[in-house]
Parts: structure tokens; C-alpha cells; sequence
């Protein structure tokens, strides 16, 4: 499943640089599925919809830090473990029990954000 920040972050910004996939960014923070991606053109993610995939996105949280779904991959593919849970100082990376996602899947949005 995806990783999400919980409300208890302290907008310390240590999970922010570990992301391989730039899924992370600071509250009210725009937000594009190009970035630190290979994605281009009109995508298509898991989620639906067709995207830019260098137009601006609302930020998904306003108050602190937060991943987005769509390029979470748990950091598999990557690394052993998701990054940004491991570097965060008050444990607020916590699994997204509203997004599960097999480690196949997780995989393939990997491929899918860097092809």
C-alpha cells in the first residue's frame, strides 16, 4: 500500500529528499507528476483520469507535508524499506490503509513512473 504522512508530522522535511520518486512535498506545495519522474505528454494514472504531466496539481494537504498516491511506490524497486518512514523522527510515514497495493503493483507504477 501507499505511505501517507499523518497529521502528527512536524514539517521537519527529512522524508521530502529521500523520495526516489519525488511522491513528497511540503503543505500547500503544488505538485507535478513529472517531477523526479520520466513521465511526459498526456498520462494516465492507476488512480484514472488523463493528466499533463507537467501541469501544476492542488496539493493534497495544506498543513503539512504529504505524499501522493498516484507516485508512491513504498520505495520498492529501490530500496528495502520506504525512505521516508525510515528518516522520519516522530514515525508519521504510516501504510495508507485507503490505498493497498500489492508489491506487483507497486512495482508497476515504478516501471510506469520511470520508464
Amino acid at each position: 500500500m501507499a505511505i501517507k504522512i499523518s497529521d502528527e508530522c512536524i514539517n521537519c522535511g527529512a522524508c521530502e529528499p529521500e523520495c526516489p520518486n519525488n511522491a513528497i512535498y511540503e503543505g500547500g506545495m503544488e505538485w507535478h507528476f513529472s517531477d523526479g519522474t520520466s513521465l511526459s505528454g498526456t498520462i494516465t494514472p492507476k488512480s484514472g483520469g488523463d493528466f499533463d504531466a507537467d501541469a501544476s496539481q492542488e496539493p493534497v494537504d495544506y498543513d503539512v507535508y504529504y505524499i501522493v498516491t498516484d507516485k508512491c511506490t513504498e520505495c520498492k524497486g529501490f530500496h528495502d524499506e520506504p525512505q521516508c518512514a525510515a528518516v522520519c523522527p516522530v514515525d508519521c510515514c504510516i501504510p495508507d490503509e485507503d490505498n493497498v497495493e500489492t508489491e506487483d503493483e507497486l512495482l508497476s507504477k515504478k516501471d510506469f513512473l520511470h520508464s
